[in-house]
């Protein structure tokens, strides 16, 4: 393909060299002349290991080159990739400035071209920016609509400072959002030899997701070195926890626990926690990142209740009572503590779960139960269709199979709040609210 790399720093010179490698012919754009220098002498503008072995080569076949002038650079392209820099505010939004002004530049090269265009936002955006700045700006400046004279995806990059080179040819997956298939497939033909899963979507994911990624990265560093600091302090080597800690790769270093639902609670993770934040805090230490966990947690229950309330009706039923489905154990369930706001408010509750047989229950359960919710029997239904009948909102707490040969029992006039994913809007005959979809 004729590609146009807008912005030659990290992510902008390393594409532009690794796709001129890949065969493809590429010019890349920068006001900065020195980095258009730079590129056309056959060096690197950034200090990145191999990069300028690369763009050498680029330079000796033909196959790259570069320019201060975007018209030229859209003449010559099919296909353009934004990789200008995103900086942050003082106050810490993104500063779009260098986004908008190539998406101009770009729109009004366009408006004397005939041929079909593609605009690839490669740089790090909030979701809605390619919708709320980069297609207005283009249709704008091109007066040309978007799907029509132009199509613009989203390709977030996964590149390390240190090891481009290596992540480019070596990415977790290669991801595309678009709104349209045919632009979408088309700059995937960009990666046909890169050994990755090529993964489509919408335009707002593919922004999400790199922030997701950096957000993740950013904890997890965060988290090492609050458990190392503790370590240091209870005389263990936190190198080799670490290391025993990333060697499960079934519940530690997997999908388990990374999809988005309602609170955990349960016999060990509270106060395993407590525990950890009271030892730290004995050493003087403070940890604030495991420390906030416990809090950020107590949030997920309050912005579910506030939900409720904001419903306005008092009839509510609760799907679910044990800290996760399929058990019957009761101690620290964010449910019970939902439950206990809600009739601290007044409400009229109902709830129902299988695993919950009131008469059977003894030991630490029992114990719990009378210490804590000594009312709840009387809250209790003997079936889901009893729960369902009696409230006006439904709030399916815990997954229950059941569910699935009752939605014939829900009315027009209800709300449903799914805090699990347990059904599919399109099967609720009232209103219903998906607090994670």
């Amino acid at each position: 393909m004729e590609i146009a790399i807008f912005g030659l720093g990290y992510v902008g010179a390393v594409t532009a060299a690794c796709f001129g490698q890949e065969g493809h012919r590429v010019i890349g754009v920068d006001t900065d002349t020195y980095k258009v220098a730079c590129i056309n002498e056959g060096r690197s503008p950034i200090v990145e290991r191999h990069l300028e072995e690369f763009i050498r080569r680029g330079r000796e076949t033909g196959r790259l080159t570069a320019t201060t002038c975007a018209d030229e650079a859209v003449v010559q392209s099919e296909i353009a990739l934004i990789c200008v820099g995103t900086p942050s505010r003082r106050n810490g939004s993104l500063n779009l400035e260098y986004v908008e002004r190539v998406c101009r530049q770009i729109g009004a090269a366009l408006a004397q071209r005939q041929e079909p265009y593609t605009v690839v936002m490669r740089s790090t955006v909030l979701p809605g920016t390619c919708e709320g700045l980069v297609v207005p700006t283009l249709e704008a400046s091109s007066g040309k609509r978007h799907g029509e004279g132009f199509h613009v995806c989203m390709n977030p990059e996964f590149l390390r400072e240190g090891s481009a080179i290596h992540d480019f040819y070596h990415p977790p997956l290669t991801v595309i959002g678009a709104q349209s298939f045919e632009a979408a497939d088309r700059l995937a033909q960009l990666y046909t030899d890169i050994p990755a899963e090529c993964v489509k979507t919408d335009l707002r994911t593919a922004e999400m997701l790199k922030y997701a990624n950096n957000a993740f990265h950013a904890l997890k560093i965060t988290f090492a070195n609050e458990i190392g600091a503790w370590c240091k302090q209870e005389g263990v080597d936190s190198h080799v926890v670490m290391r025993l800690l990333t060697m499960d790769t079934k519940l530690n270093i997997s999908a388990a626990y990374l999809t988005p639902g309602f609170a955990f609670g349960g016999s060990c993770l509270p106060k395993d926690l407590r525990a950890l934040v009271y030892r730290a805090h004995q050493h003087d230490l403070s940890l604030p990142t495991l420390e906030s966990i416990l809090v950020s947690n107590r949030l997920q229950i309050e912005r579910t209740a506030e939900t409720i309330v904001q419903m306005g009706k008092k009839r509510v039923g609760v799907v679910g009572l044990a800290f996760k489905a399929g058990t019957d154990d009761l101690r620290e369930s964010p449910i019970v503590a939902l439950c206990e706001h809600l009739i601290g408010k007044g409400y009229s509750l109902r709830i129902y779960d299988p695993n919950v047989s009131l008469a059977a229950i003894y030991g630490s359960n029992k114990a719990y139960i009378e210490r804590e919710i000594p009312h709840i029997q009387a809250l209790m239904c003997d079936s889901l269709a009893e729960l369902i009948e009696q409230s006006e909102v439904i709030v399916l707490a815990n997954r229950d199979e059941s569910i699935a040969d009752h939605l014939h029992c829900f009315r027009a006039d209800q709300t449903v709040i799914d805090l699990t994913r347990s059904v599919s809007p399109e099967n609720i005959r009232g209103r219903y609210i998906g607090l994670y979809w």
